[in-house]
């Protein structure tokens, strides 16, 4: 998978999209950048952060990933690629449901997704030298530009989906303690049931990762 990597870009999400609809873009390819300044977070949320921390975009055809891998459950999947990265690095980062990643109590990125067509759009944020106030920072010291070859290489491994799941599931426990937004409202996730596709069951609503 080609990598072009820019100074500035006020969104690799939203470049991402224009250039596949523009049809000036072709899977596989990946985008990053030093800096962003209108980045994308979840439920349409701005992402903030600084120069030199981890702003990437990639596309890939659904095709070319894992046969078991649902489209509900795409964020969930490229989020746990990305903490096995950084795992095998030497971070303690976890992932808060669904695809949120946290050092201790503090979340330092996320994973959103888009589908256009047969083609999937990732994009990952995270604070890997800067923070916004009540945010935290990677643990560890890597070069944007190393992360994303390394994320790349691990996502060419078409790892399962049954693979990453049953890693995923032990792991959410320790999303328990946490909150997660419905309908504009705060809920707990004491109460919640994972489910096989990433899914959580909770008040008898099925709620799904896909953002």
């Amino acid at each position: 998978m080609e990598i072009c990597w820019y100074k500035h870009l006020p969104s690799t999400h939203k470049y991402m999209i224009q250039k596949i609809r523009e049809s000036k873009i072709l899977p596989p390819f990946a985008v990053g950048v030093d800096f962003q300044s209108a980045g994308i977070g979840s439920r349409g949320n701005s992402w903030e952060g600084d120069r030199g921390n981890f702003y990437f975009s990639f596309c890939i055809e659904s095709k070319e990933l894992s046969k078991d891998l649902k489209l509900e459950s795409i964020s969930i999947y490229f989020a746990y690629l990305l903490k096995e990265v950084l795992s095998e690095l030497g971070s303690k980062t976890w992932l808060k449901w669904p695809n949120d990643f946290y050092i201790n109590n503090l979340k330092i990125g996320g994973v959103i997704t888009t589908k256009i067509g047969n083609t999937i759009i990732g994009s990952i944020g995270l604070n890997t030298i800067h923070a916004p106030e009540q945010f935290g920072i990677l643990d560890i010291e890597i070069k944007p530009q190393k992360l994303a070859l390394f994320f790349i290489k691990k996502l060419s491994k078409q790892i399962s989906w049954n693979n990453i799941f049953s890693k995923y599931k032990v792991e959410f426990k320790n999303s328990l303690d946490f909150t997660f937004h419905l309908n504009g409202e705060k809920k707990s996730l004491r109460e919640a049931e994972l489910l096989e596709d990433g899914s959580i069951k909770i008040e008898k609503k099925i709620l799904y990762s896909l953002r």
